[in-house]
């Protein structure tokens, strides 16, 4: 069984802390960040509750190598992304 997977960058309420994950389950995983399932997690302790880009991929390992080229880059690389994506940095967890 094949399983796709997504990259996504989650911030707090004044877009000043991002946060670049990988999932096989997006909606899940958002979910998670939401409610705090691990408190002690970096997306806890900096409140990062919306999902401001995000993108699908058909296998997991691909959404891995997006992951990591998106850490890779500078901040303002990752801002670049979400605005041309989501220049009102709307929370898009909705439409998953």
């Amino acid at each position: 069984m094949v399983r796709g997977g997504a990259v996504y960058i989650m911030t707090n309420k004044n877009n000043t802390t991002l946060y670049t994950g990988v999932s096989s389950n997006l909606r899940k995983r958002v979910y998670e960040h939401k409610t705090h399932k691990d408190p002690e997690s970096f997306t806890a302790r900096y409140k990062l509750h919306k999902l401001v880009y995000y993108e699908g991929f058909s296998f997991i390992h691909e959404a891995i190598y997006r992951e990591k080229q998106i850490k890779a880059g500078s901040r303002q690389k990752k801002l670049d992304l979400i605005n041309g994506l989501n220049p009102e940095w709307r929370d898009l967890f909705e439409e998953l």
